[in-house]
């Protein structure tokens, strides 16, 4: 399934953040508050609830709701649906890549038979 551009638009925009990007790999260890991830930062809490909301939004996340708190998971669909998308980019670098070092190589036998 391809994402919708869209999504894909409010994926890459989320991963823009380097400080989204922390909380993403924070959370890659598993799910918690907002108090741990406002830890590592020098921001309040309901700063790091606006990051979390731009992911949400973004699919990245999602929030449960456990008594007062509302602890943070990430969902790595939203992620691998971006890696599909840059997969195809990347194999057309590495073919073009393959390209320059074939003719690359060519010039070399080139030159050696001159």
């Amino acid at each position: 399934m391809s994402p919708t551009p869209d999504a894909l638009s409010a994926t890459f925009a989320a991963l823009a953040d380097p400080t989204r990007r922390a909380i993403l790999a924070r959370l890659a260890r598993g799910e918690t508050s907002v108090g741990e991830l406002a830890r590592p930062f020098a921001m309040s809490g309901p700063a790091v609830t606006k990051h979390l909301k731009v992911l949400e939004r973004a699919g990245l996340i999602s929030r449960g709701r456990t008594a007062q708190q509302r602890p943070a998971k990430l969902e790595p669909e939203a992620l691998k649906a971006a890696s599909q998308w840059l997969d195809a980019y990347r194999r057309f670098w590495e073919e073009k890549f393959d390209d320059l070092d074939l003719y690359l190589k060519q010039l070399q036998e080139e030159g050696e038979k001159k």
